[in-house]
């Protein structure tokens, strides 16, 4: 350890990509041999706007081949899981081009390796680091200009504390493991069910459906995992709108607009609350998803035991895996019949509020973020937006 400065100024709250990035670049400029500068200036490619981010501390390490810095997380929401976080960033300069394992994937030129350290989120079904496209960008952007023709930096992020918050979050559910995803999609954070969250959504509905380009289909895309995963397969972000648990209103402001063909885009285990008539779908107001799906499961005429074992289950996912490993055509039939289900619910809910003519589709992914059931209105869409269902 060779030099070491900090600070600890203050910010409003930002997502964990930002700290990230801003934790990265304070370590690349000591590396480079600047000063080190408690206030990094970031620049957010996608909302086009500078971002000045507090880092608390940077360090010269292994005779200054190395470098690191460490930023704390100050989300603005009392109840943020990354709230006080403390990142840790380690990046090296490496005079190679990286071989087709080891890059991420986003930089032609190669000059970008970002790891996944301890406490950070991996796919579980590829072991590769759970981050969004927003985070490689936003790396991608603010470090390029640091790093010499002919070298490429490795940047290695942990959080000391990710894997014990990891615990109370559901990444696991959508197959993300042994540490805290990064996945945000934006600089700022979102409060899932506050009514700003919902106003940002509608004039995100309004301004899509005004666009010269509209083709009437919209997808609504519940969560930053449903988003990711949406740009992932091929979904145009044009088509898009992240919701949230503001389920229901989006559905009635999409219909108004003119919105002729729209697809529910989401985990099972949050959209089969739609099933039961519940369309705010925030935990803290209601929660009933395995009556519901113990309901679905009578209606399918499911054999008694295993009413018994899903009405029993912990999750709407332990309890597809319980049905999977009776009898795969059963789970999946059960499972088609909660999207057929939430396709009628959703649009008896829009007709409270007028007489439209919206055709609403839904299409559901699993734990291991793979598409694998859709209604029989989503069938019919998913081609809209590119996307078909994986192989169950």
């Amino acid at each position: 350890m060779v030099s070491a400065i900090s600070s600890s100024a203050g910010s409003s709250g930002f997502t964990l990509p930002v700290w990230v990035a801003a934790s990265a670049r304070a370590a690349t400029e000591i590396l480079g041999g600047k000063v080190f500068n408690p206030k990094q200036k970031l620049f957010d490619l996608d909302h086009n706007k500078s971002l000045i981010v507090p880092v608390s501390s940077a360090v010269l390490l292994s005779c200054n081949q190395k470098a690191m810095a460490i930023s704390h997380c100050e989300s603005a929401l009392p109840l943020d899981i990354t709230r006080n976080l403390e990142v840790w960033t380690f990046v090296q300069l490496q005079q190679k081009p990286l071989s087709g394992t080891e890059k991420l994937g986003l930089s032609t030129d190669s000059w970008l390796q970002i790891v996944g350290g301890f406490g950070v989120g991996k796919v579980d079904l590829t072991n590769q680091i759970s981050i969004s496209k927003y985070a490689v960008d936003l790396l991608k952007y603010n470090l390029r200009s640091l790093v010499p023709n002919g070298f490429c930096l490795k940047v290695e992020v942990i959080f000391p504390k990710g894997t014990e918050l990891a615990q109370r979050t559901s990444n696991q559910a959508f197959g993300v493991v042994e540490g805290l995803a990064l996945i945000g999609t934006q600089a700022h954070p979102e409060v899932s069910a506050s009514p700003e969250q919902l106003e940002a959504a509608l004039d995100q509905i309004r301004l899509k459906c005004a666009s010269s380009n509209f083709s009437g289909t919209l997808a609504l895309v519940v969560g930053e995992n449903g988003f990711d995963l949406a740009i992932r397969l091929g979904f145009s972000i044009d088509s898009l709108v992240k919701v949230g648990n503001w389920i229901g209103p989006a559905l009635v402001e999409a219909a108004k607009r003119g919105v002729k063909e729209l697809l529910l885009f989401g985990y099972h285990g949050k959209l089969i609350k739609l099933a039961g008539g519940i369309f705010h779908t925030h935990n803290h107001l209601a929660d009933a998803r395995i009556e519901i799906l113990t309901s679905l499961a009578v209606q399918e005429e499911i054999a008694s035991n295993l009413l018994k074992e899903i009405n029993q289950s912990d999750s709407v996912e332990a309890a597809w895996c319980i049905l999977a490993k009776y009898d795969s055509l059963i789970a999946n039939d059960l499972w088609r019949r909660m999207a057929v289900t939430i396709e009628n619910k959703s649009f008896s809910y829009i007709t409270r509020y007028g007489d439209f003519s919206m055709s609403i589709g839904v299409a559901l992914f699993d734990r291991s973020r793979k598409l694998r059931w859709a209604g029989q209105n989503g069938l019919k869409q998913l081609p809209l937006f590119g996307a078909s269902l994986d192989e169950v």
